[in-house]
């Protein structure tokens, strides 16, 4: 892939999980791709992250995603946003995030996702 189908895809990506679009994203995926992030330490299968994809688009249905900054990689691309939503209750939320992600043909193998463990903390509460 060159430079500009890497930004463009991770573009579609990113439109894709705002949009809530679970069949697009997963489309990103590689069957096996694994998705870890640095608050757990677990890495997720697509299956178990498309849940919390799910859970995502319930619990936040007008999250939207800011990209501060996007550069891509010869494997991939590395992302910085600030994920901003209304919680529940109407209160106003973000969270700041960087993405690496690792592709192979076309498709993500690995995405390393580093959130702010502080501004996550207000997720918690809203049960699955």
């Amino acid at each position: 892939m060159t430079e500009a189908d890497i930004l463009a895809f991770a573009k579609r990506f990113v439109a894709a999980i705002q949009g809530g679009d679970a069949d697009a994203v997963r489309a990103c995926y590689a069957p096996d791709a694994k998705i870890w992030h640095n608050i757990d330490y677990v890495e997720q299968t697509v299956d178990q992250n498309m849940k919390s994809l799910d859970w995502f688009v319930r619990k936040l249905p007008d999250r939207v995603y800011t990209v501060q900054r996007l550069e891509a990689l010869k494997d991939g691309f590395v992302q910085q946003h600030v994920l901003s939503a209304t919680l529940p209750d109407g209160t106003p939320w973000k969270m700041s995030a960087c993405v690496v992600v690792r592709m192979e043909d076309g498709r993500i193998t690995r995405l390393d996702e580093y959130i702010d463990s502080a501004e996550a903390g207000a997720l918690r509460g809203l049960g699955r």
